[in-house]
């Protein structure tokens, strides 16, 4: 059985977003079904349940509830203790398995894009982190994990509804030994879309492996496959005009797919036959036919065939004849009859379609080799079955019409399933089961089944009968057979207004989830499933190891015509059914939130056409149909018993007795209750309510009474104590002291519990209970926030995080806060303050993460010069008094030959810079001759002035050395209005000497700053290291 509705929990979701089961709803409407799923999507809660089983609600965008912690938290919990999540589905299956030592499975529906695939790949992934770890186990799990990668890679494609739709259905059997190790696996596909290799949609994308090649493979492989990157170039990746899709990475992805190959242990040789495979079919794409001068068929180039024919290791000459002509044998004697064009393009799409089909089913048997469990010992298993959703598109095909046929029979089971899962429950508690009205959908899939009558036998019927058979012809047969059938409709079969609705080449089925019209264009098509017998013979000869496996099982000479699709598909489907049947299952319903695939939509009428198609409400109404809640004895006595006298404290009968004495004296009426063998049954949840209701008042009488009781019990001993310790006057200050103290421990609880009750009440508009609470909450936090306000403007961080009620005030406190700072410190920086930091401005914008040692001097304010009038030779203010002096420094100039140290005074004037030694100019260099300025990236002083020289006499470049660096050439490209003249250069600088000759700069780190002529003559300048922080 499985596990049993945990009552405390699922009634403490009355309390929080919604209701977390659907079967404890007051109302069993649609619309208060879609009222509560919206009402958990809009916070995030995607998971509600409808008993045991799971509806999922895809919120397009990651949430986290997926990791460790949280799976942590799921292990071993009861199934409806925690919020609804796919973990405790996962558990509660896995440990009733174990329990009970039998077979499940976990069935996920939905339509493309409702998660499905991710439903199964977390819990896979939940598997593999709560089942024991061993090296041999982790091993399966990790080929299990990497099983995904693969299979999406050759199974899925883009469609218009989903980006990673898997065209296929995947039915994963996990094997555990009795310890609940999971030690092998098994994988069973149903009906991949093989029309999809040759032919898609607009907006659609052939299977996401053919890009992942081109994209992701290394130039080698692709010259050795004969392909090119661009996958504009091949026909059968360009039909749905939507290669490239931002939300896929196939390069990427095709690092996933050779790493998970080698995890389930492909050797280079398979994967190489592998891609050969998938390359040959890129190539039979772009294989063209023509007419010769006869009107016979031919290729147009032989290129793509030699291609072809080299990947696969066939024959290339009777690959060509096999694609133009068709060999009929009669009796000792072959014919072969000449292809039309049309009929050579059918061919060569079957050959295309046989071939990656079966190497797709190649594929599943290599990955269930790799998880294959050698011990023969009995195993129990959890089976995943992840398949198609019910599909209605504006124009549905023959895959339609197979995957909605296989949705029937699954809907069908599924009802089965649940109405016998109560059912057997009834009965085994001895509670007359009460027959439940839903649609049976039984007729639906007769239509379909039924042999010799049904649609798939008429199909196969039209697809075996010699003649011209056509697709209308086959709709022609529909009509004469099931004309009168009330769930079968054509547009000659139509009422008037119906027809309007309805093409000449389609039909309608009104399947349970709605109707769909199918149009029978194609279906003879798809159904069929040959090869002409000179095709498949030159493949059975393959010299592909992957080809000749798959083709050589087929008996050549069998000249019976193999299962048509349809009725692979159904065989496949019904002993499917039969393993299902025979064990205990579990549901995952997925929805889609909207068709944009945009987070925190949440579109009613897309949902509620989901909840239809999906059973949701067929399912809820079987849940609701009896009894809503069910509970043992024990556990129902052991909650409510405070609620009646005769069973509080202690109830020493039988458990049945006792909640039999229990509900009567709740006054629960005779229709409302079934007393079964185990269990109490509750019909309506609003009964189960009432009682939850009465309990939680009842609570605080018994915590009121308890405490009560205790204290007079303690105050009474200790009284007595006292009295027979003491003298009288002691025993009478003692009695007065004790009813003191029972005073302020009765005014103590008022004060606690009213304390309590406003914490509880905390996130509520401000009311009577929690008004004092709040108060002293914000008292609270302004105190503690007086005495930690932030010192300076720079400081971020520590501002007191405020409670929820003052979140909006802090933020206004934060604001006013900083403005104050920051209007003080305005209003103290004084206009030397202000040049100041105007001048660290521009030294910043020239040196910042330039000059190793600007962080240095960022602290050291500028001063207005470094050389008083007074020291400046009289002489020299005489011959430049005119041009006012704006800043002067000492310096130590450098010769331009020998570099010989030399003290100088440098002078900064309005229009020139004055080179100074004690009364003698040396050079002036006038600003607009200033050609640039060089400084090293390093720690040292040293500066070299480029100068334009217009007369030869002119001296060169200056070299030199200034202790306060940025503070000159700050001050110079004020004055000189030449900010962008200094450069910050890594390496040797050069200057120029004289005309044609230039000497060089050499700078490098060291222990000691110093300049020396080095033997090389340069000028070697050695800085100390910067000290990094």
């Amino acid at each position: 059985m499985q596990g049993q509705l945990d009552m405390e929990g699922a009634l403490t979701a009355r309390d929080r977003v919604g209701i977390q089961d659907f079967v404890l709803l007051d109302e069993t409407t649609e619309t208060a079904f879609l009222s509560n799923l919206k009402k958990r999507f809009g916070k995030d809660l995607i998971y509600t349940y409808i008993g045991t089983l799971l509806v999922s609600v895809n919120p397009y965008k990651e949430l986290d509830i997926y990791n460790r912690k949280q799976m942590d938290v799921y292990m071993g919990v009861n199934f409806f203790e925690l919020p609804p999540h796919i973990y405790a589905l996962a558990d509660t299956a896995y440990h009733t398995m174990l329990t009970e030592f039998n077979n499940h499975f976990i069935l996920i529906s939905g339509e493309s894009g409702a998660g499905k695939t991710e439903a199964s790949k977390k819990i896979l992934q939940y598997y593999a982190v709560s089942c024991p770890s061993t090296t041999l186990l982790n091993t399966v799990r990790d080929k299990m994990l990497m099983s995904n990668p693969v299979l999406e890679a050759f199974g899925n494609a883009k469609t218009l509804k989903n980006d990673n739709s898997s065209r296929f259905g995947k039915y994963m059997d996990i094997q555990f030994d009795s310890q609940g190790d999971a030690v092998g696996g098994h994988i069973l596909n149903y009906l991949l879309e093989k029309s999809r290799v040759v032919h898609q949609n607009h907006g659609e994308r052939n299977f996401h492996i053919f890009y992942q090649l081109l994209d992701g493979g290394s130039d080698e492989l692709l010259q050795r496959l004969g392909l090119e990157r661009n996958s504009q170039h091949y026909n059968y990746l360009t039909q749905g005009e939507c290669a490239i899709v931002s939300s896929i990475n196939d390069k990427n992805d095709w690092k996933s797919v050779k790493n998970a190959l080698q995890v389930i242990d492909f050797d280079a040789e398979s994967t190489n036959h592998l891609l050969e495979v998938v390359a040959s079919v890129l190539h039979l794409g772009n294989i063209q036919f023509d007419t010769d001068e006869k009107g016979h068929t031919c290729l147009n180039n032989n290129s793509e065939l030699s291609w072809v024919s080299n990947l696969l290791g066939v024959d290339a000459k009777k690959l060509q004849e096999g694609f133009t002509f068709r060999k009929i044998e009669a009796k000792t004697e072959q014919v072969f009859s000449p292809f039309t064009v049309d009929h050579a393009i059918y061919v060569r799409d079957a050959l295309a379609k046989a071939i990656y089909g079966q190497t797709f089913t190649w594929l599943v048997n290599r990955i269930n080799e790799s998880m294959e469990n050698k011990d023969s010992s009995r195993k129990t298993v959890i089976g995943l079955l992840d398949i198609y959703g019910f599909e209605v598109f504006y124009v549905n095909s023959f895959e339609q019409f197979c995957i909605n046929y296989c949705n029937e029979k699954l809907q069908q089971l599924f009802i089965q399933l649940t109405l016998k899962s109560e059912q057997e429950e009834y009965e085994a508690e001895g509670i007359e089961w009460e027959p439940v009205q839903f649609f049976n959908n039984k007729i639906i899939c007769d239509l379909v089944e039924e042999r010799h009558r049904g649609i798939i036998s008429l199909l196969d019927e039209e697809c075996l009968r010699p003649g011209d058979a056509t697709d209308l012809t086959f709709l022609d047969r529909l009509e004469d057979k099931m004309g009168n059938h009330p769930h079968f409709v054509t547009h000659r079969l139509a009422d008037k207004m119906t027809r309007k609705t309805l093409e000449r080449g389609d039909f309608r089925l009104l399947h349970y989830a709605g109707e769909v019209t199918y149009c029978v264009v194609g279906f003879l098509d798809k159904n069929n499933n040959l090869l002409y017998r000179n095709i498949k013979d030159l493949i059975c000869q393959s010299k592909n190891a992957i080809i000749s496996e798959c083709f050589s099982s087929m008996d050549t000479d069998n000249r019976r015509r193999p299962e048509t699709v349809a009725t692979q598909f159904k065989n496949s489907l019904m002993k499917l059914t039969e393993m299902l049947m025979a064990k205990e299952a579990w549901y995952i319903r997925c929805l889609k939130s909207n068709e944009s695939k945009q987070p925190d939509q949440f579109d009613e009428a897309l949902i509620r056409h989901q909840v239809k198609y999906l059973g949701l409400m067929e399912h809820l109404r079987v849940r609701r149909a009896g009894f809503a809640y069910r509970r043992k004895y024990e556990d129902f006595l052991k909650r409510y018993k405070p609620l009646c006298p005769a069973t509080w404290p202690h109830w020493r009968g039988l458990p049945a007795d006792g909640v039999e004495l229990l509900v009567q004296h709740l006054g629960y009426l005779p229709d409302e209750y079934r007393m079964g063998r185990t269990k109490i049954f509750i019909r309506h949840p609003r009964t189960l309510y009432a009682t939850e209701d009465a309990y939680e008042r009842c609570k605080h009488e018994l915590a009121t009474r308890l405490q009560a009781k205790y204290k007079g019990y303690k105050a009474k001993g200790e009284f007595r104590k006292q009295k027979e310790a003491a003298t009288k006057i002691e025993t009478c200050w003692r009695g007065a002291q004790a009813r003191k103290e029972k005073e302020k421990r009765a005014w103590a609880v008022k004060v606690i519990k009213k304390f309590i009750k406003a914490y509880m009440n905390r996130g509520q508009l401000k009311t009577t209970d929690n008004s004092e609470y709040l108060a002293f909450v914000r008292q609270s936090y302004l105190n503690r926030l007086k005495n930690s306000l932030p010192k300076t403007v720079l400081d971020k961080t520590t501002w007191l995080t405020p409670p929820a009620v003052m979140t909006e005030a802090s933020g206004l406190l934060r604001k006013i806060h900083y403005r104050l700072m920051v209007r003080k410190y305005v209003r103290g920086v004084t206009p030397q303050r202000k040049a100041q930091l105007q001048l660290k401005v521009v030294t910043s914008s020239i040196f910042k993460g330039k000059k190793e040692s600007y962080p240095k001097s960022i602290p050291q304010p500028f001063v207005d010069t470094r050389i008083s009038d007074q020291d400046i030779n009289m002489r020299i203010l005489s011959m430049i008094r005119n041009e006012h002096i704006k800043y002067s420094v000492p310096v130590i100039k450098y010769d331009r030959n020998g570099f010989k140290p030399r003290p100088r005074q440098l002078i900064l004037t309005q229009a020139a810079a004055y080179m100074v030694e004690e009364a003698k100019i040396k050079q002036r260099v006038a600003y607009s001759s200033l050609k640039g300025i060089s400084v090293s990236n390093l720690t040292d002083d040293i500066i070299i002035i480029h100068v334009t020289r217009e007369d030869p006499k002119q001296k060169g470049d200056l070299v030199f050395q200034c202790d306060h660096l940025f503070e000159f050439l700050t001050k110079l490209s004020v004055i000189a209005k030449k900010e962008n003249v200094v450069k910050v250069v890594q390496g040797s600088i050069k200057f120029e000497i004289q005309p044609g000759k230039e000497g060089v700069v050499d700078f490098s780190t060291g222990q000691e700053p110093m300049a020396y002529k080095a033997k090389n003559g340069h000028l070697m300048v050695v800085a100390t290291r910067a000290r990094t922080r």
